[in-house]
């Protein structure tokens, strides 16, 4: 598995998988819809994928001496570690944002605060993107383009349901707005939760790609 792991980043890597974490610091834009930031991170899945495809790595990788389902867990487990980055980038920047900034320019008109809850809804996007794209990817992985547009306009309908709780709902324009050390333990609540979703999501991925990945006749 680790040499797998290897693999995916020595070979499948596209630029932009490490472009994009820089967009962490869009945290610092005033009043922007601060959930796009993660889809730039399931973009840059697409693009790996892309490149594995063009590089003919998953035939490869199925004649190299191991389990035929270790194929897609690597190559999922190198995509969860780039979310993670990302999402431990967002916090961080956040945070910094928050410390240096008055708190009248820190609220975001566009959404929820750059705090530790909007880093709880990147983990869901990124998990739900994770559910959607995997296990369709893996059944036909010469097919990129339908698994991502799906799991790309569900990613922004989600968005969309975001910016509106943050409108709509005292729980999120009031309790979970805001800076992180204002109803901080309601925030890390959230925070919490929202990661236990993304890790289900993302295990269930994982499960449904490996049995997937099992079937096709390569």
């Amino acid at each position: 598995m680790v040499n797998l792991i290897k693999k995916e980043l020595a070979l499948c890597m596209h630029p932009t998988a490490f472009i994009f974490l820089s967009f962490a610091a869009l945290v610092f834009v005033p009043n922007y819809p601060y959930e796009v930031i993660f889809f730039f991170s399931c973009l840059s899945v697409f693009f790996c994928c892309m490149m594995t495809r063009e590089n003919g790595d998953i035939a490869f990788s199925c004649a190299l001496p191991v389990k035929k389902e270790h194929i897609p867990l690597a190559k999922i487990l190198v995509t969860i570690g780039l979310q993670c980055i990302i999402l431990l980038l967002v916090g961080i920047i956040g945070a910094v944002k928050g410390a240096v900034l008055p708190a009248e320019q820190y609220v975001n008109q566009a959404g929820i605060s750059a705090n530790i809850v909007l880093v709880g809804n990147g983990a869901i996007l990124l998990g739900i993107f994770n559910l959607i794209f995997f296990p369709r990817y893996f059944k036909k992985p010469d097919k990129i383009g339908v698994p991502f547009v799906i799991g790309a306009i569900v990613v922004f309908l989600l968005i969309g349901v975001f910016i509106v709780l943050r409108w709509a709902t005292p729980l999120y324009s009031i309790t979970l707005n805001g800076l992180n050390t204002v109803n901080t333990g309601a925030k890390a609540a959230a925070l919490i939760i929202e990661f236990v979703v993304y890790i289900s999501l993302s295990a269930i991925s994982c499960k449904l790609s490996m049995k997937y990945f099992q079937r096709v006749d390569l």
